[in-house]
């Protein structure tokens, strides 16, 4: 649930000289050296490629930055029908050859020993950030657009849902053997809301990426989707990670048999002592029961975390034997 070790020392060490975010996530050598980190030193089953669910912006016309201490910036926001005319498809191959290239060495590197995961930002998601011009905290500006002028943002998360399949597709050519598509901001939505501006378009993605590539496990992540699990489902993905606010029994009762969870263990669990951790891990399992479980955290580890207790949570995981 982290693709970076920001919580590891290596990784501050890099970004104190390359200390623009883009730099780091666009450049081959790094966004390798930077998704190894974690498997060099834990050996977890999964290698997550670094890098952004924004990446694709600057391709599709958006011109944006990812600034240290603001986060996401979109210099020209979206607001009118004339500025989706603006917004081009995304080519990947042509637009983010890195991300490729980084992928296939990936593979290369783990080879067998672990899967390389890749990723991309939901239509919805991807929308708030550029309608919005950033991160948000009441996200106004896309409700205002949903709810006076739904067109306009149809054709933009149009866009973005044919996009993001190219993109999920382009990721899984080049080595990505699981993606995660991130929606993290529909939890903003009301069930009636996600139901038209969101849902249709992960369906869309879904589709036409089993399309083409019907073995490649796809995974849904929205932080705090508790109200949202029955029609995350709906989506079609393989797999729907769940965040620690929802209890992993009960989501698995919500989401039925057929569909695999991910999660859910609080991050903040990993400030604790050892044996609290320990405790918090078995109980996660149990709860989850055995089979189409992905254990993990319910969202992405906390600056800060001591880098000794994220060890202990993969000596743990890995011991576990049903």
């Amino acid at each position: 649930m982290r693709q970076a070790g920001r919580y590891m020392k290596s990784y501050q060490i890099i970004c104190e000289k390359y200390p623009s975010f883009r730099e780091r996530s666009e450049n081959v050598d790094l966004v390798v050296e930077i998704s190894l980190q974690p498997w060099n030193v834990f050996k977890p089953d999964g290698v997550i490629l670094f890098s952004d669910i924004l990446t694709p912006l600057s391709g599709m016309n958006i011109p944006f930055d990812i600034v240290k201490g603001k986060g996401p910036i979109i210099f020209n926001p979206i607001q009118t029908a004339s500025d989706v005319d603006q917004v081009r498809e995304f080519i990947p191959e042509a637009s983010v050859p890195y991300v490729g290239e980084a992928l296939n060495i990936l593979r290369k590197e783990v080879d067998t020993k672990a899967a390389v995961l890749g990723f991309v930002g939901a239509p919805f998601t991807l929308a708030s950030y550029v309608v919005e011009g950033g991160s948000s905290k009441n996200f106004t500006k896309i409700k205002r657009l949903a709810f006076s002028q739904p067109k306009v943002l149809h054709a933009l998360l149009d866009k973005f849902a044919t996009s993001m399949a190219k993109y999920v597709k382009y990721q899984a050519d080049n080595g990505a053997q699981v993606v995660q598509i991130f929606d993290s901001w529909a939890t903003e939505l009301s069930p009636e809301d996600f139901e038209e501006f969101s849902l249709p378009y992960l369906r869309r993605i879904v589709d036409s990426v089993k399309q083409t590539h019907p073995n490649l496990p796809l995974i849904l992540y929205a932080s705090g989707s508790g109200g949202l699990l029955e029609r995350l489902a709906l989506t079609g993905v393989d797999v729907v990670s769940l965040d620690w606010t929802v209890d992993m029994a009960e989501g698995r009762r919500r989401l039925g048999a057929d569909v695999a969870v991910q999660g859910n263990v609080d991050p903040g669990v990993l400030f604790g002592s050892k044996e609290f951790i320990t405790n918090r891990i078995h109980g996660t399992v149990r709860k989850a029961g055995k089979g189409k479980h992905i254990l993990n955290l319910g969202h992405g580890i906390k600056v800060g975390t001591p880098e000794e207790n994220v060890a202990h949570f993969f000596e743990v995981a890995k011991a576990i034997r049903y």
